[in-house]
């Protein structure tokens, strides 16, 4: 560590990196400090079941990646970064045996929903034509959109329940299932205002762009940025946990990819009252509940076409998933979760010895809360392939409170960055987003603009509101970002 550094960033998941690839961009001396023994954040992977069988510790499948325009721009690739695109983005299993898909083309999934073929197209078909247009409005903070009618058409649709758009707007079981299973990303009740937002936004990336995962795991995006970082000549120290302002060396910048509360405790000398308590004060959603498995086989869908997708949603019907996603804001778990599934081997077999898979599953429970939830997860998942149970090798559960005390920014095992609550789609945490009261002070992590998801947006905007502001334009600009 040298004496002092133009900017350090405290932590190093995908957000963190991309603040710091920011900094070594414009040529200033950067330093990552990092709690853990590898980088990544939520984007790690390990054997966390059985030797050999390769298991991503928390994101799996990445809608919002390819989406990055900031991911889009780096040279990853170049760093050991391979995208893998499944032939569907995501399957919904339902009781009568068969499948409703979100394939990677627009046209292909409306045709497969029959009577609302035109329903969708009108829809999500209209959002995907103008995703160009409204894309940077939507991942980044408020701002006036450069294409308003693009935008406000969006913006009607995704302001509304999520339920409630479905109903309106869809006329058979199949389509209504399909979006709630795509809106329950939003880890909202389906009744609540703006959850609509999450679901149209997924749903239209995955027409754009597909829901990649990187070949080798999750930990393959952290290692790639981690790469490119030490290529521009940035530093990183991991096994160095801040607990203490103290602990840092002079910067001009301190960028926190850290919960709002973790960013408080440390800086709050160096911060108003009235901000800390605001930090403190931020909503979180409910945590999750979940299961890694090692599996002698892939999961037996009763639907072949689940085997399509690295991502199948279960849960049945849009009311089901709905009365599900309300259990944990009532500090209820769900008999019938709605149970998000990952299964990357089928696509990866870097990830488990030959002819073996690897999957996870987890549900929304209260935060914090300590139920064991594994029957339930997978008595759901049996529904909809007879013989899950019999394919398990071995299985690893992690509930909401082990989940937070591996990586801290998951408080109360929220993985979202905090609640997706209707004022929090534009302010998050506060009405100064990356900003705070105190000079050089910043946030950026996905408890900033635009939320949660592995697109490193958060990080690239809080980076160059930061050096704009602390370094000025002239040397924002020299990193080709700006």
């Amino acid at each position: 560590m040298k004496q002092s550094y133009d900017v350090v960033v405290v932590g190093s998941g995908p957000n963190g990196l991309a603040a710091a690839i920011v900094a070594a961009r414009c040529g200033l001396s950067t330093l990552v400090l990092e709690a853990g023994k590898t980088c990544g954040g939520g984007t790690r992977s390990a054997e966390l079941t059985l030797p050999g069988f390769l298991n991503d510790v928390c994101s799996a499948v990445h809608p919002m990646a390819l989406a990055s325009e900031f991911f889009r721009r780096l040279p990853l690739g170049e760093f050991g970064l391979e995208w893998i695109l499944p032939p569907t983005a995501a399957a919904h299993p339902l009781d009568s045996g068969e499948a409703v898909l979100l394939t990677n083309d627009v046209a292909e999934t409306a045709r497969l929903l029959g009577a609302d073929r035109g329903h969708y197209l009108h829809t999500i078909g209209a959002i995907v034509k103008s995703w160009p247009a409204i894309e940077s409005n939507v991942l980044g903070p408020l701002k006036m959109p450069e294409h308003p009618v693009d935008f406000g058409l969006f913006g009607l649709l995704a302001l509304l329940p999520a339920n409630t758009f479905a109903k309106a707007t869809f006329s058979s079981i199949r389509a209504r299932a399909l979006f709630a299973g795509t809106a329950a990303h939003s880890i909202r009740p389906l009744s609540s205002p703006g959850s609509a937002a999450v679901g149209l936004v997924l749903s239209a990336v995955a027409h754009a762009y597909g829901w990649p995962i990187p070949k080798g795991g999750s930990q393959a995006i952290a290692n790639a940025l981690l790469r490119y970082f030490e290529s521009l000549g940035g530093e990183i120290i991991t096994e160095f946990r801040v607990e203490s302002w103290r602990q840092l060396p002079p910067s001009r910048v301190v960028l926190f990819d850290t919960s709002p509360r973790t960013m408080a405790r440390i800086s709050a000398d160096h911060l108003p009252w009235s901000y800390v308590r605001a930090l403190e004060r931020y909503p979180y959603g409910p945590g999750i509940f979940k299961l890694d498995w090692a599996l002698n086989a892939p999961i037996p869908w009763k639907a072949p076409d689940c085997l399509t997708s690295a991502t199948v949603h279960v849960g049945g019907t849009l009311e089901e998933i709905a009365e599900s996603e309300r259990a944990p804001w009532n500090n209820r778990c769900a008999e019938k979760p709605f149970v998000l599934v990952t299964q990357p081997s089928l696509f990866d077999s870097t990830r488990a010895p030959r002819h073996k898979h690897t999957a996870w599953g987890y549900c929304h429970v209260p935060k914090g809360c300590d139920v064991d939830m594994t029957q339930r997860i997978e008595g759901q998942i049996e529904r909809f392939a007879p013989g899950f149970r019999d394919v398990i090798l071995c299985r690893t559960a992690r509930s909401p409170s082990m989940l937070e005390s591996e990586n801290p920014n998951l408080v109360g095992g929220d993985v979202g960055g905090g609640s997706n609550e209707l004022v929090n789609l534009f302010f998050r945490p506060t009405w100064r987003m990356y900003s705070t009261p105190a000079p050089g002070v910043y946030l950026c992590s996905a408890s900033t603009p635009p939320g949660g998801g592995v697109h490193g947006m958060c990080g690239y905007h809080a980076a160059i509101r930061a050096i704009g502001q602390q370094f000025g334009k002239s040397v924002l600009a020299l990193s080709g970002l700006g």
